[in-house]
Protein backbone atom coordinates (compact mmCIF):
# COMPACT_ATOMS: atom_id res chain seq x y z
CA UNK A 1 0.00 0.00 0.00
CA UNK A 2 1.22 3.70 -1.23
CA UNK A 3 2.02 5.84 1.70
CA UNK A 4 -0.17 9.17 1.97
CA UNK A 5 2.40 12.08 1.57
CA UNK A 6 -0.24 14.95 2.15
CA UNK A 7 0.81 16.20 -2.08
CA UNK A 8 -1.97 14.54 -3.39
CA UNK A 9 -6.04 14.24 -3.15
CA UNK A 10 -6.52 12.23 0.12
CA UNK A 11 -9.80 10.87 -1.54
CA UNK A 12 -7.75 8.42 -3.83
CA UNK A 13 -5.45 7.66 -0.97
CA UNK A 14 -8.75 6.36 1.23
CA UNK A 15 -10.52 4.67 -1.58
CA UNK A 16 -7.27 2.65 -2.27
CA UNK A 17 -6.87 1.92 1.92
CA UNK A 18 -10.74 0.91 1.71
CA UNK A 19 -10.13 -1.14 -1.19
CA UNK A 20 -7.32 -3.26 0.25
CA UNK A 21 -9.62 -3.61 3.70
CA UNK A 22 -12.19 -4.83 1.58
CA UNK A 23 -10.10 -7.51 -0.14
CA UNK A 24 -8.83 -8.79 3.44
CA UNK A 25 -12.10 -8.17 5.03
CA UNK A 26 -11.05 -6.41 7.46
CA UNK A 27 -12.99 -5.14 11.09
CA UNK A 28 -13.64 -1.40 11.96
CA UNK A 29 -11.45 -2.11 14.28
CA UNK A 30 -8.30 -3.16 12.81
CA UNK A 31 -9.10 -0.30 9.72
CA UNK A 32 -8.29 2.13 12.65
CA UNK A 33 -5.44 0.29 13.34
CA UNK A 34 -4.09 -0.47 10.37
CA UNK A 35 -4.78 3.25 8.33
CA UNK A 36 -2.13 5.24 10.44
CA UNK A 37 0.46 2.67 8.87
CA UNK A 38 -0.26 4.48 5.41
CA UNK A 39 0.47 7.90 6.48
CA UNK A 40 4.19 10.02 6.80
CA UNK A 41 5.72 11.66 9.18
CA UNK A 42 4.21 15.22 9.11
CA UNK A 43 0.59 13.02 8.47
CA UNK A 44 1.12 10.69 11.05
CA UNK A 45 1.74 13.44 13.72
CA UNK A 46 -1.67 14.80 12.84
CA UNK A 47 -3.37 11.39 13.29
CA UNK A 48 -1.21 10.98 16.49
CA UNK A 49 -2.47 14.76 17.68
CA UNK A 50 -6.71 13.54 17.52
CA UNK A 51 -7.78 13.42 21.07
CA UNK A 52 -8.43 9.87 22.81
CA UNK A 53 -11.83 8.81 21.61
CA UNK A 54 -12.65 11.31 19.37
CA UNK A 55 -12.69 8.36 16.95
CA UNK A 56 -15.09 5.65 17.21
CA UNK A 57 -15.16 4.11 13.69
CA UNK A 58 -13.38 4.26 10.39
CA UNK A 59 -15.84 6.55 8.83
CA UNK A 60 -14.75 9.10 11.74
CA UNK A 61 -11.38 8.63 11.06
CA UNK A 62 -12.34 8.84 7.36
CA UNK A 63 -14.28 12.46 7.78
CA UNK A 64 -11.59 13.84 10.16
CA UNK A 65 -8.86 12.88 7.35
CA UNK A 66 -10.64 14.23 4.78
CA UNK A 67 -11.39 17.21 6.37
CA UNK A 68 -7.90 17.85 7.88
CA UNK A 69 -6.25 17.23 4.08
CA UNK A 70 -9.10 18.44 1.75
CA UNK A 71 -7.01 21.57 0.54
CA UNK A 72 -4.98 18.94 -0.81
CA UNK A 73 -8.15 17.56 -3.33
CA UNK A 74 -7.06 17.85 -6.69
CA UNK A 75 -9.09 20.32 -8.71
CA UNK A 76 -11.60 19.01 -11.31
CA UNK A 77 -10.78 19.77 -15.15
CA UNK A 78 -13.40 20.15 -17.36
CA UNK A 79 -13.43 19.56 -21.00
CA UNK A 80 -13.35 23.62 -22.17
CA UNK A 81 -9.51 23.50 -20.64
CA UNK A 82 -8.24 22.25 -23.66
CA UNK A 83 -8.33 25.30 -25.70
CA UNK A 84 -5.95 26.43 -23.60
CA UNK A 85 -3.60 24.07 -24.46
CA UNK A 86 -1.32 25.36 -27.60
CA UNK A 87 1.36 24.23 -29.43
CA UNK A 88 4.36 26.22 -29.28
CA UNK A 89 6.06 27.81 -31.88
CA UNK A 90 9.36 25.37 -31.76
CA UNK A 91 7.28 22.40 -30.39
CA UNK A 92 6.82 19.28 -32.71
CA UNK A 93 3.45 17.82 -33.37
CA UNK A 94 4.87 14.65 -31.12
CA UNK A 95 5.58 16.36 -28.23
CA UNK A 96 2.58 18.58 -28.62
CA UNK A 97 0.01 15.68 -28.67
CA UNK A 98 1.74 14.19 -25.71
CA UNK A 99 1.03 17.25 -23.78
CA UNK A 100 -2.46 17.28 -24.85
CA UNK A 101 -2.88 13.37 -24.27
CA UNK A 102 -1.65 14.02 -20.40
CA UNK A 103 -4.27 17.01 -20.43
CA UNK A 104 -6.96 14.44 -21.79
CA UNK A 105 -6.52 12.11 -19.22
CA UNK A 106 -7.47 14.69 -15.82
CA UNK A 107 -10.81 15.08 -17.68
CA UNK A 108 -13.12 12.60 -17.04
CA UNK A 109 -17.03 12.40 -19.65
CA UNK A 110 -15.19 14.47 -21.76
CA UNK A 111 -17.36 14.90 -25.24
CA UNK A 112 -15.50 13.57 -28.24
CA UNK A 113 -16.50 16.79 -30.47
CA UNK A 114 -14.47 19.08 -28.03
CA UNK A 115 -11.85 16.44 -27.91
CA UNK A 116 -11.00 17.34 -31.29
CA UNK A 117 -11.59 20.69 -31.93
CA UNK A 118 -9.59 21.40 -29.19
CA UNK A 119 -6.46 19.17 -30.76
CA UNK A 120 -7.03 21.27 -33.96
CA UNK A 121 -7.64 24.51 -33.00
CA UNK A 122 -4.72 24.52 -30.53
CA UNK A 123 -2.23 23.77 -33.47
CA UNK A 124 0.50 26.69 -34.66
CA UNK A 125 -0.17 27.46 -38.71
CA UNK A 126 1.81 25.29 -40.75
CA UNK A 127 0.75 22.23 -43.19
CA UNK A 128 -0.33 20.02 -40.74
CA UNK A 129 -3.42 22.72 -39.43
CA UNK A 130 -4.22 23.44 -42.52
CA UNK A 131 -4.68 19.91 -44.12
CA UNK A 132 -6.75 18.50 -40.81
CA UNK A 133 -8.96 21.76 -41.21
CA UNK A 134 -9.93 20.91 -44.53
CA UNK A 135 -10.91 17.59 -44.18
CA UNK A 136 -12.87 17.98 -41.07
CA UNK A 137 -12.05 14.71 -39.16
CA UNK A 138 -15.24 13.26 -37.46
CA UNK A 139 -14.04 11.22 -35.11
CA UNK A 140 -10.95 10.77 -32.46
CA UNK A 141 -9.39 7.88 -35.38
CA UNK A 142 -9.61 9.93 -37.54
CA UNK A 143 -7.62 12.51 -36.28
CA UNK A 144 -5.11 9.89 -34.78
CA UNK A 145 -4.59 8.98 -38.37
CA UNK A 146 -4.19 12.04 -39.51
CA UNK A 147 -1.29 13.34 -36.45
CA UNK A 148 0.63 9.63 -36.70
CA UNK A 149 1.22 10.82 -40.84
CA UNK A 150 2.29 14.33 -39.83
CA UNK A 151 4.73 13.47 -36.97
CA UNK A 152 6.20 10.37 -38.92
CA UNK A 153 6.78 13.17 -42.11
CA UNK A 154 8.34 15.68 -39.32
CA UNK A 155 10.55 12.98 -37.67
CA UNK A 156 11.11 12.04 -41.47
CA UNK A 157 12.12 15.43 -42.16
CA UNK A 158 14.08 15.84 -39.25
CA UNK A 159 15.92 13.14 -40.00
CA UNK A 160 16.85 13.74 -43.53
CA UNK A 161 18.03 17.30 -42.56
CA UNK A 162 20.42 16.19 -39.62
CA UNK A 163 21.99 13.69 -42.05
CA UNK A 164 22.17 16.13 -44.61
CA UNK A 165 23.75 18.14 -42.22
CA UNK A 166 26.17 15.42 -41.10
CA UNK A 167 27.45 14.07 -44.08
CA UNK A 168 27.55 17.31 -46.49
CA UNK A 169 30.46 17.27 -49.10
CA UNK A 170 32.44 20.39 -50.23
CA UNK A 171 30.95 21.55 -53.46
CA UNK A 172 32.37 19.84 -56.26
CA UNK A 173 34.44 22.01 -59.54
CA UNK A 174 33.25 21.09 -62.53
CA UNK A 175 35.81 22.68 -64.69
CA UNK A 176 38.65 20.01 -64.60
CA UNK A 177 40.69 22.31 -66.47
CA UNK A 178 40.64 25.06 -64.57
CA UNK A 179 41.67 22.47 -61.33
CA UNK A 180 44.83 21.49 -63.27
CA UNK A 181 46.23 24.95 -64.24
CA UNK A 182 46.22 26.14 -60.82
CA UNK A 183 48.12 22.84 -59.87
CA UNK A 184 50.29 22.65 -62.84
CA UNK A 185 50.79 26.01 -63.85
CA UNK A 186 52.40 26.56 -67.49
CA UNK A 187 56.04 27.31 -67.77
CA UNK A 188 57.05 29.68 -70.55
CA UNK A 189 59.85 28.58 -72.83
Amino acid sequence: MTTYDGTSDPSHQLSNFMSQMYLTDASDATQCRAFPTTLTKTELKWFDSLPPRSVTSFNDLAKNFLARFSIQKDMAKHAPSLLGIKQGDRESIHSYKERFDKACLDIQNRPMEVTIIGLINSLREGPFSHSICKKHPTSLNEVQDQTEKCINMEENSRLGDTSKARFSYPPRDNDKESRKKKTNPQRSP
